[in-house]
């Protein structure tokens, strides 16, 4: 038998008094795909992140083509021929992509062009149209990826770990790195690839471990499996996915949330044009396209955080434009935003006390100035009931919960806040299945309460499942409004990289 590319045998790692990973055994072999799959806080990233160097393993042996090694930074790791894409790109936005992939491989005076054609040649190798000599932060988010796996390639990687790769990419993008993949491994090297997305694992892995609680609970041959035993595995229990109403007559209620021609321009450039659409009470109106194409933009009109330049927003009949973020949550919004660390939560503050931060004007909460803390810690010990959030109680730190369970801390919030409308900007983003399923089911609950729910998603599954209609934007504009099943998912990923659509909108 083949030796492994890399083994790991028996690893743990503890932080502080928490197990992240406990006995973990695993191998990847030469020209062979293993998909890494588990919940949130399952242990994969850590387990990768042990193996790049970014941390160090507590027991347990590392081998690199049958000989223990010892990977005390990335340095070493790189050494070894292992690079590892993280789902946050590592790069400067003001340097080219040459810059940034020779940025600390090389030393003293030297001549880009000549790295400029070494790297283009590499591109050119494995079919990646992208430009070396143009600065990152012009380029479009799939290119940037492109660059970041150059990185590895110009350093002869022959083991590849990818962290949720396709998290931001259009249909055509995530085909095309399915591509790469395949290319490389028929090279003989090895891929490992930790993602959340089934139709993926099941397109290009050889094997799949599973993993629950810091363990590897089993592994299994891809030919062999299923999505739904490979969920149970990860969740320990089956998953059934809401069921959207296709019958359902929205369009004859009232409309719950209106943009009317709204542009926002800065002196970056033009943030949104002329952007119009409406939703209606009880209906899931979605917006797909790629991140960073004005959909966060929008949600900041849409909350009150940017005023726009041109146009106006309704909730209902009220014009809520030039109204403070506070009238806006007032007015009935619940929001969600894409980055719970950052817009959603306080991670050093309590679960209350993350609640109360977004409640502040409502004076259920306070007595005479006082905070109403037994009410408080009840409603939030409610809410992780209710939101399955798993937590020991409302003292607890919000750092100290998984990424789902904060997301499902955040979604209860605002969903009891936004009594009129919901606005939903990316809310399972790098969620495993059992958090994903939660928060789809909470939607359809809030669509049956007769919400107007507005979910931006760069997935298109969670589009296809959840919306009624579907709009998709590009650079700040609208390409079309649709219902859904009018489109194709191809059609859909062609708009979403400005490819205009010959059919009629359906506005």
């Amino acid at each position: 038998m083949a030796v492994p590319a890399v083994e790991l045998q028996h690893v743990t790692k503890c932080f502080a008094k928490v197990v992240a990973n406990h006995d973990v055994s695993l191998c990847v072999y030469p020209g062979e795909v293993v998909a890494l799959l588990g919940e949130n806080g399952a242990g994969k990233s850590t387990i990768m992140k042990i193996l790049y160097g970014l941390y160090g393993k507590d027991s347990g042996t590392i081998l690199i083509n049958g000989e223990e090694v010892n990977i005390k930074n990335p340095a070493d790791a790189m050494a070894k021929g292992i690079a590892m894409i993280q789902q946050h790109f590592s790069l400067v936005p003001t340097h080219t992509a040459t810059e940034n992939i020779i940025l600390g491989n090389v030393k003293g005076r030297i001549r880009i062009r000549d790295y400029e054609e070494k790297i283009a040649a590499i591109a050119k190798d494995y079919g990646f149209d992208v430009p070396v000599d143009v600065p990152i932060g012009k380029l479009a988010v799939g290119q940037q990826q492109k660059i970041e796996i150059l990185k590895a390639l110009y350093l002869n990687t022959s083991i590849l770990i990818m962290d949720e790769p396709t998290a931001v990419l259009t249909p055509q993008e995530s085909d095309n790195l399915m591509q790469f993949i395949k290319n490389f491994t028929a090279k003989g090297n090895s891929v490992v690839f930790i993602t959340h997305k089934m139709k993926e694992v099941m397109e290009v892995a050889d094997r799949i471990v599973v993993m629950r609680t810091g363990e590897v609970v089993d592994t299994v041959l891809c030919s062999e499996t299923n999505e739904k035993e490979l969920a149970r595995l990860m969740i320990g229990e089956d998953i059934t996915p809401p069921v959207r109403d296709e019958s359902a007559d929205f369009e004859n209620s009232e409309i719950g949330l209106k943009v009317e021609d709204v542009s926002l321009k800065e002196k970056s450039g033009t943030l949104l044009n002329h952007v119009s659409f409406s939703i209606h009470n009880g209906e899931i109106f979605g917006i797909a396209g790629v991140s960073g194409n004005g959909q966060d933009d929008l949600c900041d009109v849409l909350c009150g955080l940017k005023k726009p330049t041109e146009g106006r927003v309704f909730f209902g009949e009220q014009d809520v434009t030039a109204l403070s973020i506070r009238k806006h949550n007032e007015a009935g919004l619940g929001y969600v935003p894409l980055d719970r660390y950052r817009d959603g939560m306080v991670m050093d503050m309590s679960l209350a006390e993350n609640i109360l931060l977004k409640g502040s004007f409502d004076k259920k909460w306070f007595t005479k100035g006082f905070t109403r803390q037994k009410e408080l810690e009840k409603y939030t010990s409610d809410l992780i009931v209710r939101h399955r959030v798993k937590a020991t109680g409302p003292d607890d730190l919000a750092r100290s919960l998984s990424g789902g369970n904060q997301q499902k801390v955040v979604l209860g919030r605002e969903v009891d806040i936004g009594s009129h409308i919901l606005i939903f900007n990316q809310p399972t983003r790098g969620l495993d299945m059992g958090a994903v399923d939660r928060i789809h089911h909470v939607m359809m609950e809030e669509k049956q309460k007769n919400k107007a729910i507005l979910l931006i998603s760069t997935e298109l599954s969670e589009i296809f499942e959840m919306c009624d209609r579907i709009a998709i934007m590009y650079k700040g504009e609208v390409m079309g409004i649709y219902r859904n099943g009018e489109l194709t998912t191809e059609e859909i990923g062609l708009l979403m990289a400005g490819v205009r659509s010959e059919k009629e909108v359906t506005a």
